[in-house]
């Protein structure tokens, strides 16, 4: 498993597909928006936590389709279908390293980006902490819907709808996090729900992406 994660991680970084590209993405959503929303401090303070989260979404809908059609189209997919490695376990390296290359710089780099947006200061730990524990279930869920739609020529926008409406519940959530913990409000309810959201998935969805595998690969 760690082999994989690291020709993975290697893989992400060589096709161009790695942190850059998502932190790129991130930037321009971030610094757009204040110039769409006008120079209104209070106003960027509120809509700031709700921004990072859909940035950071969108971020990582941009790779969503190199994490298992690289390996579809050099027939590595298949090599490692008959691995000694359970299809449980290839899919949950995969995701890992989409998290790790997409998710985690995102995650270091949203409180920094909050500053654009007039973040309050009790927003930083916040917008940290929901991004951290939601991110993952953004990979993993994008993971899900990569394996439903490998081997499809220009898949890439049906994996965007089949995925974003899986997103929603993650944003709603973790947005909510953030907006409660820099109103100072209580964040336990929706950080509970973020966290339940994000442990069920990582749970489940691997073994219901190893069997969509398995059936595309017949």
């Amino acid at each position: 498993m760690i082999a994989l994660l690291m020709r993975d991680l290697r893989l992400a970084v060589r096709a161009g597909g790695g942190f850059g590209l998502g932190l790129a993405f991130f930037l321009i959503v971030t610094v757009l928006v204040p110039f769409g929303v006008g120079p209104a401090p209070d106003l960027l303070g509120r809509i700031a936590p709700g921004v990072l989260w859909i940035g950071a979404l969108l971020a990582c809908l941009l790779s969503l389709d190199r994490i298992l059609a690289l390996d579809w189209e050099d027939g590595s997919l298949d090599l490692l279908a008959t691995a000694p490695l359970p299809m449980e376990g290839i899919v949950a390296v995969k995701a890992l390293a989409h998290w790790i290359t997409t998710g985690l710089p995102l995650v270091m780099v949203a409180p920094v980006l909050g500053v654009l947006l007039n973040l309050p200061i009790d927003g930083f730990l916040w917008i940290f902490v929901s991004l951290g524990l939601g991110t993952p279930a953004l990979s993993v869920i994008g993971t899900f819907g990569a394996a439903l739609t490998v081997g499809l020529k220009r898949g890439g926008m049906l994996l965007s709808l089949l995925v974003l409406p899986l997103y929603v519940p993650t944003l709603i959530f973790g947005a909510e996090v953030a907006r409660r913990g820099a109103e100072g409000l209580a964040v336990s309810t929706p950080l509970a729900m973020l966290a339940g959201i994000s442990f069920g998935v990582m749970a489940l969805l691997p073994f219901a992406s190893a069997a969509v595998l398995r059936i595309n690969l017949r």
